[in-house]
């Protein structure tokens, strides 16, 4: 190896830890202000009602924006958006944490949603075009991943450990100085943009329509279990969300740039990775719902011992990831995602014995363990597949597709698992409040694991591994 490919390997290395802690920080926004609700309420004035909003703006916000800031990153340059990204995360954070009335913090948190769905499709379509297709890309793939499923613990610990010293303020205060860490070592380490050689338009009408339809659609999946699904708000924001996707549809068959380019579609790969992508998040990236309500309301662990609960399966779905690459590099993405969701399946049907009035931590240990093992071998093999076969300029968007499955699938699987199990439940002989707790999170477990098996079957779609190398030396 030369003294310039030493160089560029020393580089790659630094680009790579620098894209892991953006995807650690998005992850830890995720929990970190869970905690600090009730402190946030009462500072701030918030009413029952309106105190959700706290969360649902930076999902309605991000979901909405996801398919925007894809086809951005790949127009504008990909390093463009992933610092863009961070200044508005640093600036969002900072509003939220100076907040003195409710409205504030809410349209803090809906920048910092846009933050979010700016930066996570720059971070993953940045590793895409620094690393070759193959073992390179499945390496960077699994720390990428594996730096997010810790960022889900940090969250929760740091959220409580924050607001219990420091206030509620501090959990948005933090986001200033990791996104400002970022933001300066993204001009040191990650390469600049490639020089664009064709002139490329932004297809505007097509952005607004789909950003129209991803938010309004969003929206109705997070509101509607709290308002009603017969409500005129949520059913004229469904309808609206039709037909804003249906012009949407109309625009990108006519456009000569279309933001998402209808190719993408027959890359069996990516339809296969969205689908599965879907289907995970409305399963297992649901169960952590119901394993809080576990926790705290059947077995009475507070807010701190819930949060070291979930250590132990997020450890093991950190493994997971860093297994996933292996399992993908050695026999194929296919192969991988079928041991994942095999592993997986198993590990939420054995949760269900601790998912009882009498059951303890160690009850559902061994399942929360090969549970989060097999999730965190899914997460890396469908982002690899959703990767593989697609050009360098498309990356972003390929991303943007993949993470709006992502954030609306989550969306729909939890009110449909919780419609369920409660349905489930409330047909059955249940003695008390929380046996009726405890029937639900079994059931849940029971529905996501089925879930999760259409997941299975749509893995074996994929192309076979020596199928995957054609087409990737086809694509380089």
């Amino acid at each position: 190896m030369t003294m310039h490919q030493n160089s560029n390997q020393h580089r790659l290395g630094w680009s790579l830890a620098l894209l892991a802690f953006a995807q650690l920080i998005i992850s830890l926004d995720i929990n970190i202000v869970f905690v600090a609700l009730p402190e946030i309420g009462s500072g701030l004035g918030f009413s029952e009602q309106t105190l959700q909003w706290v969360v649902s703006a930076y999902t309605v916000f991000c979901g909405g924006f996801l398919l925007f800031g894809g086809r951005a990153a790949d127009l504008l340059g990909q390093r463009r958006m992933f610092i863009g990204a961070l200044w508005l995360y640093a600036i969002s954070s900072l509003v939220g944490g100076l907040a003195w009335r409710p409205e504030v913090i809410i349209a803090a948190r809906a920048v910092q949603g846009i933050g979010g769905a700016f930066l996570f499709p720059a971070t993953l379509s940045l590793i895409n075009r620094l690393f070759r297709e193959g073992p390179e890309r499945n390496r960077a793939l699994a720390a990428w991943g594996g730096a997010g499923a810790s960022g889900l613990t940090i969250g929760s610990l740091a959220g409580g450990f924050l607001t219990s010293y420091f206030g509620w303020s501090s959990v948005f205060y933090v986001n200033v100085l990791l996104a400002g860490i970022a933001i300066v070592a993204a001009f040191l380490v990650i390469p600049a943009d490639p020089a664009r050689h064709e002139k490329r338009s932004f297809d505007l009408p097509g952005a607004l329509t789909v950003t129209a339809a991803s938010t309004l659609f969003v929206f109705a999946l997070v509101q509607g279990p709290e308002y009603g699904w017969d409500t005129p708000l949520i059913r004229n924001s469904l309808i609206l969300a039709v037909i804003s996707l249906v012009l949407f549809v109309l625009i990108e068959s006519k456009s000569k740039d279309p933001l998402m380019p209808m190719q993408l579609f027959r890359n069996k790969n990516l339809v296969a990775a969205v689908s599965v992508t879907f289907l995970y998040m409305g399963t297992f990236g649901a169960l952590p719902y119901f394993e809080t309500v576990l926790f705290q309301n059947v077995m009475h662990y507070s807010a701190l011992e819930t949060g070291l609960a979930f250590i132990v399966p997020s450890v093991s779905i950190f493994i997971g990831t860093q297994a996933g690459a292996r399992l993908a590099n050695g026999m194929g993405t296919r192969n991988a995602l079928i041991a994942g969701c095999v592993v997986g399946i198993a590990g939420t049907l054995l949760m269900m014995t601790g998912a009882d009035v009498s059951a303890t931590y160690k009850d559902i240990l061994p399942g929360l363990v090969i549970s989060g093992l097999g999730q965190g071998i899914v997460w890396t093999a469908m982002w690899i597949a959703a990767a593989t076969g697609v050009a360098h300029n498309e990356q972003g968007i390929a991303s943007g597709m993949a993470s709006t499955t992502l954030n609306v699938g989550n969306a729909i699987g939890l009110a449909v698992l919780i419609a369920v199990s409660s349905a489930m439940t409330a047909t059955g002989p249940v003695a008390d409040n929380t046996a009726a707790l405890a029937s639900e999170a079994f059931h849940a477990f029971l529905f996501a694991s089925a879930g999760m098996a259409i997941a299975l079957l749509i893995s074996f779609s994929l192309p076979g591994k020596k199928r995957l190398v054609a087409s990737a030396q086809e694509t380089v």
